[in-house]
């Protein structure tokens, strides 16, 4: 398998997994979220985790799987996409943990894979620059 194919192959999964893991995320927010304390919101714009679940399950949620379904579709803007997406991602995170402070080893892993798909993006257009450069 050829480095570029490698690198969409990267991106593909890493989208795909934060879209599933947006929408879970976002239901469980939108059904009450019994387990999370609600006091973490004191302070917060939200006095439930409804309208948080719904940012992330429609926003957080959306953008990946659209960058995701953009990369497997091969689209002209699957890159740009995904790197929205994984600039989505870390916005989400620093805002959460801004608002409910660090509560879970997910939210690092879950920055660590935004941070990795903005970083897989630079590597893939970093290449397919440096191709058609030589290709003159």
């Amino acid at each position: 398998m050829s480095g570029r194919k490698t690198l969409r192959l990267g991106l593909e999964t890493l989208l795909g997994f934060l879209a599933i893991n947006a929408f879970a995320g976002g239901l469980y927010g939108m059904a009450g979220a019994k387990a999370v304390p609600v006091e973490w919101l004191e302070g917060s714009w939200f006095s439930s985790y409804f309208v948080p679940g719904l940012i992330l399950f429609a926003v957080v949620g959306g953008t990946c799987a659209l960058a995701a379904i953009a990369m497997f579709a091969r689209w002209n803007l699957a890159l740009e996409l995904a790197a929205l997406a994984g600039s989505v991602v870390i916005v989400w995170l620093a805002i959460e943990v801004a608002v409910i402070g660090f509560v879970s080893w997910l939210q690092p892993a879950t920055g660590c894979a935004g941070v990795l798909i903005l970083l897989l993006v630079y590597v893939h257009e970093s290449a397919h620059s440096a191709s058609a450069w030589r290709t003159r």
